[in-house]
């Protein structure tokens, strides 16, 4: 039984930090990740050489299996002998659909160094320039495997020089979203280089690979591998200069191991002091130092509970070993220490810095969250920031009403183990809300409620919008029920730059004052305003801008509660609320606390912030997606016609040989089905993606109807409310 000698070899390495790498495997939807995968994973002994790319070994649900595709980030612990030395592996690999970005984003805080898998012929696809973006942003070095080799030979018969032109192509391409991308420091550094080895070639399907160092050393040419093509020999490439080899050397030599990768990446994405005992333990991956631990995915498991796997940054996870979990600020016992071989989770007594491993025990866990040993002073690390909101919903309820409580807490599971996947109750209609990145996000949610034994019926998707106000209006007046309290509230839009900073992380909810206000004053806005910003929710923020009103603070929670009901729900049709900025200009509170409870202040905060809303001229934004078309010239007229026909704004057109590459936006409103309206306009020669762009003013023409039809699938009246509605008779 190799794998539990396995077992034991993983465990040795686990305390060599240099002979460690964490690694994952990235791309656009298609281009081959999982099948290199299989042939990684077919290395280390878990599964046989013969079934490597057909077993889909970390594609291991059904659903993977059946669609083809990646949905969820899975680990594998791998070992590999280089010049004599063992070294492990431990890798994760990723989906590339665009649906599962937040899969992406969580996996890249784990690991240090990412193989993009691009297709030879296809070359850089929207997704690949996103997961390359996510990956640099996280600090993470990426090195470049240019798979499906074997098309460029087979389908499009190229010479051994038109392939390395070829090659030469992408490898500049990918080169220039280094450079654009890359933090200025390491940009020059993260190049990839052909001569040096950091680029790869090869067919992951047919199990071979190269790169110029290895070509040297076995004595292969181009004109070698085009000749195995020819004589049907690619079996004897396989075997002469087999993928895993090639990528697995190229891994060790040119990605970081835990303790470079830690100096380097701690100070970006850990807000705590660095010349703390635990800062310096986490620059230097002690495995004797305090714990420190980052969640990056969470499964709910029947008979386990929860299970949260993440990257051990200083100190070692043991049995037993009490931990504080920083956001939530609760202790917590570990119960199990794990470690993934593939789809097996195998118990181990410790999982030291600088690797890779799984928590039983974490009831409150969710993803993104530090866990910190107990006792000891730390921040938590700076917060994923998805590239995507979720844009389209579905309205799900089971077939059979007794079914109810399963539903939920089936939802309340997947939204755990998904936080892309938000689930709302709609008041009115008793409907259960799931609101996901796209459609295929949602198919598998409603897969999942399936496999989890539920018959449920969905609705048609539903796209969601937001609501922003578009001038300023107030001050206007809230009173509390009671008419002891008042608050006088101003609204304006926020500025576009503000709603940036925050997107990008730059300006946060949990940022030291003086720091905020510091970013906000360059950016124009009031010293007392910049210093005194009560919440942000969102993109939109809570000022408080009153001067030596008294009680403010002890009320702070009930006015922070107000606000983000107001921000979950705006007055205009029930909507999320974007670019936001509201004012308390004015308060008096009663100076007993008996006569200012949250059932006096709440509604003397929320109904004047939505009657200024109303008065503002609030406006629709629907949300955009960029899509990008690849189709062969012939068939262009067809492609454009589609994306017209669906509101569709073509932004540019480019022919690159025989195919033309439309860039467009289009409105998630008119996208459900694009599918098959390509398909069938360019006899299915069309490939395309689509990623989250931005959200913008929905067309006048269209804000009425859009208004009509929101309030009244909530079961609201069509009329949006009149500001009167809200305030003070």
């Amino acid at each position: 039984m190799r794998r539990y000698k396995h077992l034991a070899d993983v465990q040795k390495l686990m305390w060599e930090p240099e002979h460690i790498r964490n690694i994952g495997i990235v791309a656009h939807v298609d281009h081959g990740k999982t099948t290199l995968t299989d042939s990684l994973v077919a290395a280390s002994g878990i599964i046989s050489f013969e079934l490597a790319g057909e077993q889909l070994f970390t594609d291991f649900l059904d659903i993977e299996q059946q669609r083809g595709i990646t949905v969820q980030t899975s680990a594998v612990s791998l070992s590999h002998v280089l010049d004599g030395q063992e070294y492990l592996i431990n890798l994760l690999d990723t989906p590339g659909h665009v649906d599962f970005s937040g899969d992406v984003t969580r996996a890249l805080r784990a690991i240090d160094g990412v193989v993009v898998v691009m297709d030879a012929v296809e070359g850089v696809m929207p997704q690949t320039e996103t997961v390359l973006r996510q990956a640099l942003s996280e600090r993470v070095r990426p090195v470049l495997y240019i798979n499906k080799v074997d098309r460029l030979i087979d389908e499009l018969k190229l010479t051994p020089e038109a392939m390395q032109a070829r090659f030469v192509k992408l490898i500049t391409k990918f080169n220039e979203l280094v450079k654009r991308y890359a933090h200025p420091s390491v940009a020059d550094k993260w190049l990839v280089n052909v001569e040096a080895g950091s680029v790869a070639f090869g067919s992951a399907k047919e199990k071979w690979a190269v790169s110029i160092p290895q070509m040297r050393k076995k004595n292969i040419t181009f004109k070698d591998i085009i000749n195995a093509y020819q004589s049907g020999n690619q079996a004897e490439l396989a075997k002469k200069s087999p993928v895993y080899e090639v990528i697995l050397d190229m891994v060790i030599k040119h990605l970081p191991n835990p303790k470079e990768a830690q100096a380097s990446r701690i100070p970006v994405i850990w807000k705590g002091d660095i010349n703390s005992e635990l800062g310096r333990d986490m620059l230097a991956a002690n495995p004797h130092g305090k714990l420190c631990m980052v969640i990056t995915d969470i499964i709910v498991d029947e008979q386990a509970g929860v299970i949260s796997t993440g990257r051990v940054f200083s100190g070692t996870l043991e049995k037993g070993k009490t931990v504080r979990l920083v956001s939530s600020g609760q202790e917590a016992r570990i119960q199990q220490v794990n470690v993934y071989m593939g789809p097996d989770r195998v118990m181990v007594d410790k999982v030291p810095a600088g690797n890779i491993g799984a928590v039983i025990g974490l009831k409150e866990a969710f993803v993104g969250e530090t866990l910190i040993e107990a006792g000891v002073e730390g921040k938590g690390f700076e917060e994923l920031r998805y590239i995507s909101e979720p844009v389209v919903t579905v309205a799900v309820e089971p077939k059979n009403f007794q079914d109810l409580p399963k539903l939920v807490n089936e939802l309340k599971k997947i939204s755990r183990e998904d936080p892309n996947v938000k689930v709302k109750i709609n008041e009115e209609t008793g409907e259960y809300l799931v609101s996901g990145m796209g459609e295929v996000h949602l198919e598998i949610v409603e897969y999942k409620l399936k496999k989890a034994g539920l018959e449920v019926k969905t609705s048609e998707p539903i796209v969601v919008y937001r609501e922003t106000p578009t001038k300023r209006a107030g001050p206007v007046e809230g009173k509390s029920p009671n008419k002891h309290n008042r608050f006088m509230i101003v609204v304006e839009p926020l500025e576009p730059q503000v709603i940036k900073a925050i997107e990008e992380g730059k300006i946060n909810d949990k940022q030291e004052r003086k720091e905020r206000a510091n970013i906000l004053r360059e950016m124009g806005w009031e010293t007392h305003e910049a210093r005194n910003i009560v919440t942000i929710i969102g993109p939109n923020v809570l000022v408080d801008a009153t001067k030596g009103v008294q009680y403010m603070n002890e009320v702070e929670d009930y006015i922070i509660e107000a606000f983000k009901e107001v921000v979950e729900e705006g007055p205009l049709m029930r909507e999320p609320m974007r670019g936001l900025k509201a004012m308390i200009v004015d308060a008096s509170l009663h100076e007993d606390s008996v006569h200012r409870g949250p059932a006096q202040i709440i509604p003397a905060v929320r109904r004047p912030i939505q009657a200024a809303i109303l008065l503002a001229d609030p406006t629709v934004l629907e949300p955009l997606l960029k899509l990008e078309v690849r189709v062969p010239q012939e068939f262009m007229g067809g492609a454009t016609k589609v994306i017209q026909g669906r509101r569709g704004k073509i932004l540019s057109m480019e022919a690159e040989e025989d195919i033309t590459i439309i860039r467009a936006s289009l409105p998630v409103a008119n996208s459900f089905g694009l599918a098959a309206d390509l398909r069938s306009e360019t006899e299915g020669r069309a490939i395309w993606a689509t990623e989250f762009e931005k959200f913008d003013v929905a067309p006048r023409e269209l804000q009425e109807q859009i208004i009509r039809d929101t309030r009244k699938r909530k079961g609201l009246k069509p009329e949006p409310p009149q500001p009167e509605e809200f305030m003070e008779k």
